[in-house]
């Protein structure tokens, strides 16, 4: 074999080595920090934790072997995210994940040394969280989730399938960062679909956002529009309830709300987003700094609609939403 052949050899293994032989060029087990906005037990908990390890995996990085990943669960209230933060921190992992808003938030306020991945956060430049999205700046980048101007897709959504709707409750807690965000577009979009939106602030508090839905409700011809927010998701189900008690359609950002029960949704997949943000842990973890790694904007959406929940509610689904749909419960 001549040395031209030994070259072709030795460099077509090189490119054929997996991500695991990659990985193992560290001798040390890497720390990571999670931080996400559910209960422990959850199901969304356990599906992004799973989407996250499976890709960190394809990129050669399994607990079994290097690395160790520590997770906390802050259940959707507000107080427990710098608690919870401060315990990451203090672990002084190599990397931290975090899933929301006030996750990314609370990270940031403990540490500007550990380098951060946020995804969940629709509005990174206004919470302060990087300088740009083309060069972040700082410790943070990760996966940008929802632009303002989705909220008229929402209304425009909620309009379709229910055309005497008149009046819409925006419903999110003041305190979630991304509040007047969104507040301001749909704010701006409601005139054109004839519509009148009402802002409906809520608490934490369960009693709160039923006697908040329970008022609303007593007006005809109401719809909800349902904006990201960890309130949201730590009630979720009381609120999937409220809308179906009260006859009210709803439109809300993630699928698994359907699953359960919602009406319809329109918004990112979370597999997607979480596989991407292995992606930069990983590039991380062999030594690239946030400050080099764009923040990323969604690119794959996803319409699910609930056709029982839809008849319960007394409205017929728009062959248009039936044909848009990736996902349609019967």
């Amino acid at each position: 074999m001549n040395r031209r052949d030994l070259i072709t050899v030795f460099g077509g293994i090189a490119v054929a080595w997996p991500f695991s032989a990659r990985a193992q060029q560290t001798d040390r087990v890497q720390r990571i920090g999670v931080l996400l906005p559910y209960a422990e037990n959850d199901p969304e908990a356990k599906s992004h934790l799973t989407a996250f390890t499976q890709e960190l995996k394809r990129h050669g990085w399994s607990e079994d072997r290097n690395i160790r990943i520590d997770a906390r669960f802050a259940v959707g209230m507000a107080d427990q995210f710098p608690v919870l933060a401060k315990q990451l921190a203090a672990l002084q992992p190599d990397v931290i994940l975090s899933e929301s808003t006030p996750a990314a938030v609370a990270v940031q306020q403990e540490t500007r040394a550990i380098p951060i991945v946020f995804v969940g956060v629709s509005d990174p430049l206004g919470s302060g969280l990087v300088a740009s999205l083309a060069r972040p700046g700082g410790n943070l980048t990760g996966m940008m989730q929802y632009e303002s101007g989705i909220v008229g897709k929402w209304l425009a959504m909620l309009k379709e399938i229910a055309p005497r709707l008149a009046r819409v409750a925006f419903v999110a807690n003041p305190k979630f960062r991304g509040y007047d965000y969104f507040l301001r577009f749909a704010t701006a979009s409601a005139p054109a679909l004839a519509v009148e939106l009402i802002p409906s602030p809520i608490s934490d508090d369960a009693a709160d956002i039923e006697r908040l839905i329970e008022t609303f409700a007593r007006m005809p011809d109401g719809g909800l529009l349902v904006v990201p927010d960890v309130t949201i998701i730590a009630h979720r189900d009381l609120v999937i309830a409220l809308a179906a008690r009260y006859r009210l359609p709803a439109v809300y950002p993630w699928r698994y709300f359907v699953a359960a029960g919602a009406l319809m949704s329109y918004g990112i997949d979370n597999v997607d987003v979480l596989q991407k943000a292995a992606s930069y842990v990983d590039r991380i973890l062999r030594g690239a700094k946030p400050v080099d790694l764009p923040v990323q904007a969604p690119t794959k959406f996803e319409t699910s609609v609930n056709v029982k929940t839809a008849k319960a509610l007394g409205l017929e689904v728009p062959t248009s939403i039936l044909l848009s749909a990736d996902e349609v419960i019967e």
